[in-house]
């Protein structure tokens, strides 16, 4: 049975849901054997229909479900098991094949939470298939529950794009607020341990923009020579996503270079506290340094000590005792006074 709730389980043939779009009409669910009958029967008639099948790939039956079910072309199977996750969109064999980088529902600012969404697009077929629950694609999964209308699986594509560059800008003001948050503690000396915190949103927005940085290049590349059943009202839905994709990225540049300058802030506010302690250390070393040798000096078990049989031998060696720990303590106030 196809979930088609917020579960992120699958059947058996891998299918986490699909739906059944008619013309001007909201998505209708598909269980496996009704997508099937679809694939046999209605996808080369010329109705204005098509479908969209979302695969769990953990679930072994599902590539082999694809291999014999769907016509799809080499390309999108190199895809699933080469090494690169770097977001890549081109055209093969009729389709377009997409290669996407999504965050996790459970998405906690750790370079682990960022899995990829493989598509395969066509005039009347979306697949789409994933490792890991995703927020984008479950995005779409709900607008398509909520009984929004598409037209076309290029609709359903651009919608996509839009609610990666949604949750991508959702990130962006989770990182604004915590780093306004950081600000806020620096300058109010209640700095603990948030040094650490800028290391790992830094590490994270850079994976990110290293993943996602391709999308908009390949995106206007593709979009110079179209797919013909591409129309010109979805290659402009295109190209505005892709911008508006491109605008989220440079933010997300921008907020890394803001990290990096807070981190230097809080190095050299780090350095300078050290160098307070340093010097409150080094006063305190020179001040006990005359006392420290003259009662070394004096406590001497040899003849010939000094002053040891004088009525005031005990407050001159008080007075010499102060005399050259105020001498000391001048030199070292005024070394750093200089400096």
């Amino acid at each position: 049975m196809v979930l088609d709730n917020l579960s992120y389980g699958s059947d058996q043939s891998g299918l986490i849901c699909g739906y059944l779009f008619a013309h001007g009409q909201a998505g209708k669910a598909l269980h496996t054997n009704e997508a099937l009958a679809w694939l046999q029967t209605n996808r080369a008639a010329n109705d204005n229909s098509f479908i969209w099948l979302h695969f769990n790939l953990t679930n072994v039956a599902a590539e082999k479900w694809l291999h014999e079910h769907v016509s799809l072309p080499e390309e999108f199977y190199e895809t699933l098991h080469e090494g690169s996750r770097s977001t890549r969109i081109e055209h093969a064999d009729h389709n377009l094949i997409a290669v996407i980088n999504d965050v996790l529902h459970d998405f906690a600012f750790e370079a682990s939470d960022i899995a990829t969404l493989w598509l395969s697009v066509t005039n009347n077929i979306m697949i789409s298939a994933r490792r890991k629950p995703l927020q984008s694609v479950d995005r779409l999964r709900n607008a398509v529950n909520h009984g929004e209308i598409f037209h076309s699986p290029s609709e359903l594509l651009t919608h996509l794009l839009r609610d990666q560059a949604d949750v991508l800008i959702g990130i962006v003001r989770n990182v604004i607020k915590k780093i306004d948050d950081i600000e806020d503690h620096l300058l109010a000396d209640r700095l603990n341990k948030k040094r650490a915190n800028l290391g790992e949103i830094r590490r994270v927005l850079v994976r990110l923009q290293r993943l996602l940085a391709p999308e908009p290049a390949a995106l206007f590349r593709l979009l110079q020579k179209p797919p013909v059943w591409l129309a010109e009202s979805d290659v402009q839905e295109l190209r505005q996503s892709t911008e508006e994709f491109a605008v989220v990225l440079s933010d997300m540049a921008s907020l890394q270079e803001r990290i990096k300058l807070l981190q230097e802030e809080i190095a050299a506010s780090e350095n300078e506290q050290n160098n307070r302690s340093l010097f409150v250390l080094t006063v305190v070393t020179v001040l006990a340094l005359p006392i420290n040798m003259i009662a070394g000096l004096l406590g001497m078990n040899v003849g010939g000590i000094p002053l040891a049989q004088h009525e005031y031998g005990f407050w001159i060696v008080v007075a010499i005792v102060l005399t050259f720990t105020v001498i000391a303590g001048w030199l070292a106030f005024r070394k750093r006074d200089g400096d």
